[in-house]
């Protein structure tokens, strides 16, 4: 290895920008105002460099965004030539059909210099907490364009040569139900987008610029050798799959298909290459569940990367052994100004699919439908102190080859339950009280191997209070493959103070609860894998005695006869329970 004076060794390097990437997001979290981003870890920071390739991404945040810093920077650099760039720009953007999300995701970027030219970018994303729109929050079912989504913003400068642009901030202020916390939010933005940018120009003073961007070429290009020897290893093939959704919260009679054909190698031969192509999806929709491209080829990117060594970093090598297809005017790439705020439910529609068709290519990795993200807010807004909660819970992840699926946690590239918001800061900061959270026993579908157990929350609200949400999977549950069942279906009421139940429909926003009553969010289990009567009788007695499985259940789905008291297997019975099967 030869020193790191004449040549900066990658696997330093690879390290040094994982931590700067780190860095910036723990910054952005800290610094944060809103509820969810300070308790949720909500934040994803990125590195890049001036042609938009994405060179490293934080890991111990949301991983939701991977594309989405990576897609947008080139509408930054278009609208902004980098000679027009000076130091200390910072640049902010939303708009979802040029690399953005929705609109309360502000996207911020920081370019970085070397000997007076644009080198890097640094980048900085999360939710803000609210920036107008026909819901407090961002979570808009009953948009049909993007306006009803909230504030839209180009690729404009915040910061100009150090300086802010107080019009800038005069627009976003006006435009938010909370004003402090929104630019609290975007200050924390900045922030981490400065501190990365430090830690570039840190390596690049100490290595030279020349020796990084070498180092940054070899490690992008060592990324890519990874990715394309893991894909080679794929059965060739052309496999397809595809993923029901639930509807669209507005045309309730319709149901949307993603589709997806999957082409490893040439069809014939692996090469180290894949082709997704989404061209048979389904229209774009008139709801708020439609994807712009970023957010679906992070869906694409992300299922694809289930399949291989989980162990390689995130960055450009991860793309280049990868086409991915999408039709324009479709769920996954819809034509302006579609409304792209629920854009999770074909995202996600589109894993599963991938998943589905990959299962078929890689066997030992094939796995059930799982839950997806259930958000809601909470807000009231009718008082001198507005108060605002952002949040979300999981359901169960679908069983896969070989293991059960996990309970109440994050599937796909969602965090993960440690985004989550812990339940005290929440009572400390709002009028709010969470009463209780509990796994909920025979979500899950049967199989060889169960699927993951969804989640009832109880919020009892101390306020008049607006409620949106935006469930899915509430009407058709997880399915079960290879013989194993569907988990259960979500589902989401309040109860009054006098217990009687008032149903909320699964995409709804602005429904008003008044103070007393408990917001009830169940949400759906994953799915199981394989035949149930295989799943080894101890295993099953073990779910019955955890409370994940009822003694019912275990009867009816598994084939498991219990002992008199219920306490334990009858191993003869069972043995004649499931042969008479």
């Amino acid at each position: 290895m030869e020193s790191a004076d004449s040549r900066l060794d990658t696997e330093i390097l690879r390290h040094a920008l994982r931590v700067a990437a780190e860095e910036a997001s723990i910054v952005v979290v800290k610094s944060a105002h809103s509820a969810m981003i300070v308790e949720g870890s909500d934040a994803c920071a990125g590195i890049l460099d001036r042609d938009a390739r994405l060179v490293a991404l934080s890991t111990a945040t949301n991983l939701m965004h991977a594309s989405s810093l990576r897609c947008t920077l080139p509408a930054v650099i278009e609208d902004h030539p980098l000679a027009s760039m000076q130091p200390g720009d910072v640049f902010v953007t939303n708009d979802c059909f040029r690399g953005g999300i929705h609109a309360n995701d502000l996207l911020i970027f920081r370019p970085v210099f070397e000997d007076a030219e644009v080198a890097w970018f640094t980048g900085t994303l999360i939710h803000v907490a609210d920036l107008g729109g026909a819901s407090a929050g961002g979570i808009a079912p009953s948009a049909t364009d993007v306006f009803a989504e909230g504030l839209q913003l180009p690729p404009v400068r915040l910061v100009a040569g150090g300086e802010p642009v107080r019009d800038v901030e005069r627009i976003l202020t006006l435009n938010s139900r909370t004003p402090a916390r929104v630019m609290g939010d975007v200050q924390a933005l900045v922030a981490g987008a400065n501190v990365a940018a430090a830690r570039m120009q840190e390596l690049s003073e100490r290595y030279g610029p020349e020796a990084l961007r070498a180092a940054v070429d070899r490690y992008i290009e060592g990324v890519e050798r990874r990715m394309r020897d893991e894909l080679a290893r794929l059965e060739p093939g052309v496999y397809t799959g595809e993923y029901r959704i639930d509807d669209d919260g507005l045309e309730l009679e319709r149901s949307p298909v993603v589709r997806v054909k999957v082409t490893v190698g040439d069809g014939r031969k692996a090469d180290g290459s894949v082709h997704l192509d989404f061209g048979e999806t389904d229209d774009q929709a008139l709801g708020a569940i439609n994807a712009g491209f970023s957010q679906a080829l992070t869906g694409a990117i992300y299922s694809l990367r289930c399949f291989v060594d989980p162990s390689i970093p995130m960055n450009e090598g991860c793309y280049r052994p990868v086409r991915v297809s999408f039709r324009k005017g479709s769920l996954l790439d819809p034509h302006p100004p579609a409304a792209c705020g629920g854009r999770v439910v074909a995202v996600t529609a589109a894993c599963e699919a991938v998943l589905e068709a990959l299962s078929h290519a890689h066997p030992q990795h094939a796995s059930a439908a799982s839950s997806v993200i259930h958000p809601y807010t909470l807000a009231g807004l009718a008082g001198a102190d507005p108060w605002l909660l952002l949040s979300y819970d999981y359901g169960g992840v679908g069983a896969r080859m070989g293991s059960d699926g996990p309970s109440a946690t994050g599937a796909f590239f969602l965090g993960g339950r440690n985004v989550v918001p812990q339940v005290e800061p929440l009572e400390a900061r709002l009028p709010i009280v969470v009463e209780s959270q509990r796994l909920l026993a025979d979500s899950g579908g049967a199989g060889r191997w169960r699927g993951g157990l969804g989640l009832e929350t109880r919020i009892r609200l101390l306020d008049d209070t607006q409620v949106a949400v935006r469930n899915e999977r509430v009407r058709f549950a997880p399915r079960g493959r290879q013989g194993g069942s569907d988990g259960l279906a979500g589902d989401q009421y309040a109860l009054s103070e006098a217990g009687s139940r008032k149903p909320i429909p699964a995409k709804t926003d602005n429904h008003r609860l008044s103070r007393g009553d408990v917001f009830v969010l169940a949400t759906s289990g994953g799915g199981g894998l394989g035949d149930p009567t295989e799943r080894p009788a101890e295993e099953v007695g073990a779910d019955v005695v955890e409370g994940y499985v009822s003694p019912e259940c275990a009867e009816r789905d598994y084939g498991v006869a219990l002992n008199s008291d219920r306490s334990d297997v009858d191993a003869e019975a069972s043995r004649q329970r499931r042969a008479s099967r």
